[in-house]
C-alpha cells in the first residue's frame, strides 16, 4: 500500500465530505490559531482543483497563494476572502456565547 502526504489525505477527505471541511475551519476560527487555518486552507484548495485553479478563480498570482496558504502566510482580508469565495466559501461573523460587556474594551 502506497504512503500518501497527509494534505493529500485530506484533501481527498474534504472533497468527499465538505461539512467536515466547514467544521475544522470554523473550529480553527474559533481557536485563533491561523497556522492551521492557512494549512486546512490549502488542503481544502486542493480538494476544490488545486492551488492554481484557485488561485486563478481569486485573480492571484499562483506563487503568491502558495505562500499565503503556508503556515506563515497572513493574509490581507481582501485575498483572505478573495480565496474563500473562489473555494465557494465566504466569512460571517457571529456573537460570542459570553454577555458582550465582557469583550467590548
Amino acid at each position: 500500500m502506497r504512503s500518501r502526504p497527509h494534505d493529500e489525505a485530506m484533501a481527498e477527505l474534504y472533497r468527499s465530505d465538505p461539512a467536515l471541511a466547514l467544521e475544522v475551519i470554523n473550529n480553527i476560527l474559533a481557536d485563533g490559531n491561523q497556522a492551521e487555518l492557512m494549512t486546512v486552507l490549502r488542503q481544502l484548495a486542493q480538494a476544490v482543483g488545486g492551488v492554481q485553479a484557485v488561485a486563478k478563480q481569486a485573480h492571484l498570482n499562483p506563487t503568491q497563494l502558495y505562500r499565503t496558504l503556508s503556515p506563515k502566510g497572513n493574509p490581507a482580508l481582501n485575498s483572505l476572502t478573495a480565496i474563500l469565495k473562489a473555494m465557494g466559501l465566504r466569512l460571517a461573523v457571529q456573537p460570542l456565547p459570553s454577555p458582550p460587556s465582557a469583550h467590548v474594551a
